[in-house]
């Protein structure tokens, strides 16, 4: 992992509360009632450090962490050391065997194939209606008529992945809990899990004996369009590099998109695509300064946005002052999204190394 640049040096600075992770997790675990909560930290934690992220969740109760590839799993188990359970929802392919037992990593089986390929504690996936991964139901149905291919198999969950759970009211969460209980019941009886991050909170009946959340551990609102039950996780802040004065007709970035119709102060801020604050986020984000909504104003470039601070407090509005554009009382990972035409998911995951890195905990904060 890249170590990100010092305060000085950045243009940015990136926080990440560890007390506020810990606090989701303790919620999300009361909200399964009893089943076990686990961590999903695929994609670096979502891009919010899985070395970092790990250890606090593994303090907070978690045993039990899902990453998508094998060479997240082999890091993850580096920051954890032995005593946690991960589980690699890509499953396993062939000639890398050795090397799930080589650092202690159970593969979540999608096909018979893997199946047939795996010797040891495992993770069956039985796909419900997602068409990604999987065991088809005729794949089930077939190995449900030869259940002796589970003889190597130390089959510790039957999983399946929801659709449309972030939609509370949608009918293929129900189709999908019903096909997932139908495709289980002619296996041998195993734990199961199907909740994510959304179907925790569709109640009881998705629970089972796992739940596995994901992107409401890092703040996101795992029920769109009600208020959101988690903490805020990350604060995104940019330093104000260059102010100009301008006015009518004077244009300001690339294209000449937007135009100034009177006098306008103009914040130029390090902050761009490349960093992961997004193109789509053009004449649409919003920052805030002293209390003070500021609007980007012109395109997202690759390094810079440029945000016009005319209304704040013009001895706030100075040169190296912090922006929020994340987060601090500002606009929320989701509300982010949601102007950038995306989901809270991509925002994080997003996150460029250009930023200062500073990690806020019960106890101490770090600094990468």
């Amino acid at each position: 992992m890249a170590i990100s640049p010092s305060t000085e040096k950045a243009g940015a600075i990136l926080e990440v509360d560890l007390a506020a992770l810990a606090a989701n997790y303790e919620i999300l675990k009361q909200r399964a009632a009893g089943a076990e909560c686990a961590a999903v930290v695929k994609a670096d934690a979502y891009g919010l450090g899985a070395d970092r992220v790990g250890p606090v969740l593994a303090a907070a109760g978690c045993r039990t962490f899902f990453a998508a590839h094998l060479s997240e799993g082999i890091a993850l188990r580096q920051a954890l050391g032995g005593q946690a359970s991960i589980y690699i929802l890509n499953g396993i392919l062939p000639g890398t065997e050795g090397d799930f037992r080589a650092h202690d990593l159970r593969p979540v089986l999608n096909s018979l194939a893997q199946l047939d390929l795996w010797q040891g504690a495992a993770a069956l996936h039985l796909d419900t209606g997602m068409n990604r991964l999987g065991l088809s139901p005729d794949d089930a149905a077939a190995l449900a008529a030869a259940p002796e291919r589970l003889g190597n198999i130390d089959l510790r969950f039957v999983v399946s992945h929801l659709a449309c759970a972030d939609e509370a009211g949608h009918k293929m969460n129900e189709l999908q809990r019903r096909l997932f209980d139908r495709l289980r019941a002619a296996l041998p009886a195993k734990p199961a899990s199907l909740g994510n991050s959304s179907g925790i909170f569709l109640g009881s009946d998705y629970h089972y004996d796992l739940v596995r959340p994901g992107v409401a551990l890092y703040g996101g609102n795992p029920m769109p369009g009600a208020a959101n039950p988690m903490r805020e996780v990350v604060r995104l802040r940019g330093r104000i590099i260059q102010l100009r004065e301008i006015d009518t007709p004077q244009s300001v970035g690339y294209g000449a998109t937007h135009r100034a119709t009177g006098p306008r102060r103009i914040a130029t801020v390090p902050v761009g695509y490349a960093d992961g604050y997004l193109r789509s986020l053009s004449g649409q984000g919003m920052g805030r300064l002293a209390g003070v909504s500021v609007p980007i104003v012109g395109r997202v470039s690759m390094d810079l946005i440029t945000l016009d601070v005319t209304e704040a407090p013009i001895e706030a509005a100075q040169a190296g002052a912090l922006v929020d554009l994340i987060g601090g009382g500002g606009e929320g990972v989701d509300d982010v999204a949601a102007r950038a035409g995306t989901i809270g998911y991509e925002i994080l995951t997003s996150l460029g190394r250009r930023y200062h890195r500073r990690y806020l905990g019960a106890e101490t904060t770090q600094d990468e």
